[in-house]
């Protein structure tokens, strides 16, 4: 059965690959992550069952040590920058080659389940699903990386690529500053000539991503007059914080919310008489009678855009809306640091057609573009302004992600795990 299969995909490639690839090779590629699946879903289970919540150091470096031996094995040479900086665990990053295109492969070794959480294990389920804590977020995504860089070690092409693997330990709550929890992820990029992120995307197997909104978080301050209520709107107290608030917010509604892809979020919002802050627990608490104007309020938010100039442009504008204050009020809002956008480009788009290419090829069928509203920030971001090309949503698919009903699509992690070797293959044969 195998060599039947084996003999149509060899007739399909050779209708739809390049000139330079050679159908041979694709088919031993092939063959080869079909002879590597048992020991990757292997390693997959074992990796599930590991916990790397984020702040859970001593179970990301686990993780990052049983995918390091494993791209060991394959020849690679390994790393493990610790992130002590930052406070957080530390990426895995490896290298191989010395010729041909730089080929980035961005995958991260954290989850958003915490050591304490009681969804900790993988759990096969029927009709080809697997459930549990990171199987597409993304530890799915990390294991289609080693499956498919071992099996074109396996077809002998691996040595015409040089590939360099940033596996964060910090993707689902970025250590600060960024300056310095994603700085070998940008060395990398500056080094590369394309980047692939093995994220699961929206999910879809017939959907990449080519552009993702940055995600930047976003603080109003307001003050007002405090004074009795019933002297509120009079040329002596004015208008109050929460009113002046009211307002700010409002407007950016108004504004700037039919922007296209361009969205933001006041996600905590707290005000009264005096207020106090739990930054690092995102909790606040507040003074303030019914009866009294209040004195100051205090707004958390975030804003995502397509492209820099989106953003800079939305920014410019908040900050003209919150300067046009009210009598008696002044308010202040400040921008953080977050994830750049990765913008649409000409060659993110030329790298998704060959993608979809190969996916035909196949017969797995077309590949299209994701909408940028569908996919939210990721590491690949930080890659974006440095390389020809990108490509995200190479993952394991599934559903449920960030929630304890997070269930991966096993039907997928071979056909993900082919289209991505066979685009490194075709990579390595006709660099832009």
């Amino acid at each position: 059965m195998f060599v039947k299969i084996a003999k149509v995909l060899m007739v399909s490639l050779l209708l739809s690959a390049p000139a330079s690839a050679d159908e041979k090779t694709e088919a031993n590629i092939l063959t080869a992550i079909e002879e590597g699946m048992p020991k990757s879903l292997d390693v997959l289970e074992r990796s599930v069952n590991i916990n790397s919540g984020t702040m859970n150091f001593t179970g990301v470096k686990q993780v990052g040590d049983l995918y390091g031996e494993e791209l060991k094995q394959i020849g690679f040479d390994i790393g493990w920058v610790e992130g002590a900086d930052y406070n957080r665990a530390g990426h895995l990053v490896a290298s191989y080659g010395t010729k041909g295109p730089k080929i980035l492969m961005i995958g991260h070794l954290d989850t958003v389940f915490a050591k304490t959480d009681n969804f900790q294990s993988y759990e096969p389920l029927k009709n080809g699903k697997v459930k549990g804590p990171g199987t597409t977020d993304m530890k799915g995504g990390d294991v289609i990386i080693i499956a498919a860089v071992r099996a074109l070690k396996a077809a002998g092409v691996l040595d015409d690529v040089q590939i360099k693997i940033v596996m964060t330990g910090d993707e689902e709550s970025s250590g600060r500053p960024l300056s310095k929890s994603k700085a070998d992820l940008v060395d990398a990029a500056i080094w590369a000539d394309y980047s692939l992120g093995f994220e699961d995307g929206d999910g879809d197997i017939n959907t990449a991503v080519t552009s993702r909104r940055g995600s930047v978080g976003w603080t109003l301050e307001v003050t007002g007059r405090a004074a009795h209520s019933s002297q509120i709107f009079t040329d002596k107290v004015g208008y109050g914080a929460v009113f002046e608030a009211a307002r700010i917010l409002n407007t950016f509604r108004e504004e700037l919310s039919t922007i296209p892809n361009l969205t933001f979020n006041p996600g905590r919002v707290v005000g009264g008489t005096r207020i106090s802050n739990n930054d690092a627990q995102n909790t606040n608490t507040a003074f303030g009678k019914r009866n009294v104007v209040a004195q100051t309020l205090k707004v958390y938010g975030g804003i995502r855009a397509l492209s820099p100039k989106q953003l800079t442009e939305a920014q410019a504008k908040m900050q003209i809306i919150t300067a046009n204050n009210l009598q008696h009020t002044s308010a202040t809002l400040k921008f953080s640091d977050g994830y750049p956008p990765m913008s649409p480009t000409e060659g993110n788009a030329k790298l998704l057609t060959l993608y979809s290419d190969i996916s035909q090829s196949l017969g797995y069928g077309p590949v299209q573009a994701v909408d940028p509203r569908k996919a939210g920030a990721a590491d690949i971001s930080f890659t974006a302004e440095y390389i020809k090309a990108g490509l995200d949503g190479l993952g394991l698919m599934g559903t449920g992600g960030h929630t304890k009903n997070e269930t991966a699509d096993m039907t997928s992690f071979k056909k993900n795990t082919e289209k991505a070797a066979i685009l490194i293959y075709r990579l390595s044969l006709d660099d832009w």
